[in-house]
Formats: structure tokens, C-alpha cells, sequence
């Protein structure tokens, strides 16, 4: 799960989707295409909109990515188009940048949509977003599950 500084989307989405699936069976992990917030935990509203949702991602720090995460990573899901093409533009081999996905191609197949940054938003931007990502990662626990 990736999003812009690892602090809003992408902590939720890793989130919700630990949720879903067993911890035994699968590694979900979250990282921003900057260094803005490294080490940092989520956002408040984040931790608060998970919390309300009964997920706990008060815990996670954030982190970079890096091309590593294409060799530790089946697939690598991204919050929107900018940081997609951040992400891809990393990648060396075409097997690397086919594991790139926008993750909510999940419910609205190829309609590249992307996950609003809540960041300069209020508590209910945080809301919409969490319902888009527990809606994607529904349909991505389905599959994988």
C-alpha cells in the first residue's frame, strides 16, 4: 500500500486490510514515494477513523519505498495515479512494474480513479477515504483469501 508520505492512505489501507486476512498467511505493509514523514506515525485522523473501525494502526511508522519492495512484494498497490507513476517509474523489468496496481481499479475496473488525499481535509474526508479503501480491500481479501 502506497500512498504520497505514508502518513493518511496508505497506513489505513494496510489496516483494513490486515484485517481481512490472516496475519499467518500474508505480509501487508505500507510505504510513501516520499521522505516527507519517515519514521512518523499516521495521522491522527487516520488513527482515529481506523480506531472507530475497530483497527489499530497506531503502531506503524513510516517508511519510503524503496526497489527492494518489488523483490519483498507480490503486489503493489498505490492510492493514485501520481504515486503509481512514482512507483513504476522505479521499476526495472516489466515483472516489477506488472505488480503496480491502482487500488481502486478493485471496484471500478480501469477507471484508474484515484484515493483522495485527506490531508487538508476535515475528519470527514478521512471517512470517505476509509469507506473507499474498506470497499477495495474487501474485494482484494475475497481473492486472496
Amino acid at each position: 500500500m502506497v500512498c504520497l508520505g505514508n502518513i493518511c492512505r496508505s497506513p489505513l489501507a494496510e489496516g483494513i486490510l490486515k484485517s481481512k486476512l490472516p496475519q499467518d498467511q500474508f505480509f501487508i505493509d505500507s510505504a510513501g514515494t516520499s521522505n516527507y514523514h519517515i519514521g512518523a506515525s499516521p495521522d491522527n485522523r487516520s488513527v482515529n477513523i481506523a480506531r472507530h473501525n475497530d483497527i489499530d494502526i497506531c503502531l506503524q511508522k513510516a517508511r519510503q519505498f524503496t526497489k527492494q519492495d518489488f523483490k519483498d512484494f507480490d503486489i503493489i498497490y498505490a492510492m493514485d495515479n501520481s504515486n503509481y507513476r512514482d512507483i513504476t517509474a522505479l521499476a526495472t523489468t516489466e515483472d516489477e512494474k506488472n505488480k503496480v496496481k491502482l487500488i481502486l481499479n478493485e471496484t471500478s475496473p480501469g477507471e484508474n480513479k484515484d484515493v483522495p488525499d485527506p490531508y487538508h481535509d476535515t475528519q470527514k474526508g478521512f471517512e470517505t477515504v476509509f469507506n473507499m479503501l474498506n470497499e477495495a480491500c474487501e474485494v482484494i481479501a475475497k481473492r486472496l483469501a
